[in-house]
């Protein structure tokens, strides 16, 4: 009798380089997988030949499973089959339910185990050079989710947009309107942002302005989810998007008032 386990497993941003040792260790020992949307699915080539592999990803408008049935399938899964890893994009407790479903296994006296991986919110920006925190820039940042449980947008969003922090919103595409809004209401209309999508894959795209200028930016470019967005001075630290302001400070300048 295999013993029964569960491995939540941070598969990371979307760079398959960016999985850590012990996550290919968990994925090699694991008798099923269990694995979500936003993972890079060549992650899935470290597994065993045996291994059992079930797409139970969930993106706007589209649940193969619900949570409740996902974590039924942990415990079903690991009873029957022994070692259950739970591989979730970026790090699972950040916004990835990756502690809820520990706990549900736990009331099983299933055996459990978790592995972080590198959130989104962290390697997403630093691909694009856009440092979280700097110097004379910015001395701390938030990580908010931009859609809550209840389907709104964090309150969180209105604390952080009266502070000077970097502010870094997951899962906010539907809500950007809404977080325009509130940065608008704290006069930060010229504050940059950065939106990128896919970040990190060969997928990425990208798009950047201000406050003001940031939906007619994403209108343009077409971008949707899955993306982060970057609010802040850090914006402009980026050597990609230098040239970037460097233009729009030379339109500003050549302005005759």
């Amino acid at each position: 009798m295999r013993t029964p386990k569960l491995t939540v497993v941070g598969a990371g941003p979307g760079d398959p380089d960016l999985i850590t040792l012990k996550a290919i260790k968990a994925i090699k020992s694991a008798d099923v997988i269990l694995y979500d949307a936003l993972i890079n699915k060549d992650l899935l080539e470290y597994a065993q030949p045996q291994a059992e592999k079930i797409f139970v990803g969930k993106r706007k408008g589209c649940y193969r499973y619900q949570q409740e049935q996902i974590n039924e399938l942990i415990v079903s899964r690991a009873k029957s089959d022994g070692h259950v890893v739970r591989l979730k994009g970026g790090d699972p407790f950040i916004f990835g339910r990756g502690a809820e479903e520990i706990d549900y296994a736990r009331q099983y006296e299933i055996e459990t185990d978790m592995v972080p991986g590198i959130s989104s919110a962290l390697a997403v920006p630093a691909y694009q050079g856009i440092p979280l925190t700097k110097r004379n820039s910015s001395e701390s940042f938030w990580v908010i989710t931009g859609t809550t449980k209840s389907h709104k947008l964090s309150d969180d969003v209105a604390l952080a947009a009266k502070s000077t922090a970097t502010v870094v919103i997951l899962m906010g595409m539907s809500k950007l309107s809404e977080i325009v809004s509130v940065f608008e209401k704290e006069s930060k209309q010229n504050t940059p942002v950065a939106i990128i999508q896919n970040g990190t894959t060969v997928h990425e795209r990208m798009g950047f302005g201000t406050i003001d200028t940031i939906e007619q930016v994403v209108a343009e470019k077409q971008l949707s989810s899955p993306a982060i967005i970057v609010i802040g001075e850090v914006v402009k630290q980026s050597p990609r998007l230098s040239y970037f302001y460097k233009e729009i400070h030379e339109i500003t300048s050549s302005v005759v008032v």
